[in-house]
């Protein structure tokens, strides 16, 4: 099932864009589209020179989305680009042309990394120990914090501020405005979300430093390959489109969906960020800030994504499409953020995991 804003392509059309990329000699051998996504359209293509290289094609003029969502091809490329910069240990695909054409939008091509994701690996049903890759993604991670942006939140004209609880805010309020325009169901008022940050702003305010952040780290977004002793090791992060600027936590959200990081202080993911950032003089986000207060915004942005592209639901009211999984739980992530807050006695808990 695809997305709206996914257009068709054909082999003559991906042809024609990689002719535009790299000049009018260079020929396709082979091509086919990419799964996985839903928001751009993607291939992959060998290339007469015997590169392989992913071509990205945005949503076509006119077509609806999300507030955060304009300009992220655009996006995608300068967040490449600026990890490649800043953060070279970091496999990121090198971005090799960004254009646009009066028929097509805009595009982007990059190089195409080896290695199978997290996810397409559980998918096939492969029994691998892929602790040694969550450790080089907490590892990666630790090293794009480091990089510190000009302000907090997106960049462009989108949701952002000159502090934490300004632009995390202005994110949230664009995502419960966008679920008033797509009618989108949630499972908690935007009233009660509103007054669940309000009454604890000062867990915003407590981050002082816009930390590059990649903010979509699921399984789906993390390449792996055997490296040379055979463990499976992070070769590539991937689908950085989505990226902003703020409180470290907010990453630690994505890449266990289905549980509780902060109750897990010996995982791998946390055991590669500690070692990385204490090697680069840095202890990770403080322990007092609470986990679950980053969780509004991923959850609200995974709610929105089927239920805007207008997949159709399923008589229980949850869209039936690919990430039907992701609108269950973060339905239910908003619901267990309310009751824990609300609840008497209302007590942060504590993420523990900084040793």
């Amino acid at each position: 099932m695809t997305s709206p804003t996914q257009r068709p392509l054909t082999t003559d059309d991906v042809a024609y864009l990689v002719r535009a990329s790299f000049g009018p000699g260079t020929r396709v051998r082979e091509s086919g589209p990419l799964a996985g996504g839903g928001y751009a359209t993607v291939w992959w293509a060998l290339l007469d020179d015997d590169r392989r290289v992913v071509l990205k094609l945005a949503p076509p003029a006119g077509t609806r989305l999300l507030r955060y969502e304009r300009g992220l091809c655009a996006a995608e490329a300068r967040y490449f680009r600026l990890v490649a910069e800043q953060a070279p240990q970091v496999p990121v695909p090198p971005v090799l042309h960004h254009g646009t054409d009066p028929a097509y939008g805009e595009w982007l091509v990059t190089g195409m990394l080896p290695g199978r994701s997290l996810h397409e690996l559980a998918e096939a049903g492969a029994t691998v120990d892929d602790g040694p890759a969550r450790y080089d993604l907490g590892a990666a991670l630790a090293a794009l914090h480091q990089i510190t942006g000009d302000r907090f939140g997106y960049d462009g004209d989108r949701a952002s501020g000159s502090t934490w609880r300004a632009a995390f805010t202005a994110m949230l309020d664009a995502m419960l405005a966008d679920a008033v325009d797509w009618d989108v169901r949630l499972p908690v008022t935007a009233d009660r979300l509103r007054a669940l940050v309000g009454r604890h702003a000062g867990v915003l305010d407590e981050v002082r430093r816009p930390a590059l952040l990649h903010f979509d780290c699921w399984d789906g977004n993390v390449l792996t390959a055997p490296g040379p002793d055979g463990r499976l090791r992070l070769c590539g992060l991937v689908d950085g489109e989505r990226f902003l600027h703020g409180d470290p936590l907010l990453d630690l959200v994505s890449p266990l969906l289905f549980r509780r990081i902060e109750d897990e202080p010996e995982h791998p993911l946390l055991r590669g960020y500690r070692r990385r950032a204490a090697g680069a003089g840095r202890r990770g986000p403080p322990p007092t800030r609470s986990l679950p207060a980053a969780a509004p915004v991923p959850a609200v942005d995974i709610l929105h994504r089927p239920e805007g592209r207008g997949f159709p639901r399923s008589p229980d009211g949850v869209p039936v499409s690919p990430g039907r999984a992701f609108t269950a739980f973060a339905g239910r992530v908003l619901s267990a953020l309310h009751r824990r807050f609300t609840s008497p006695p209302a007590r942060r808990r504590e993420c523990s995991w900084r040793r």
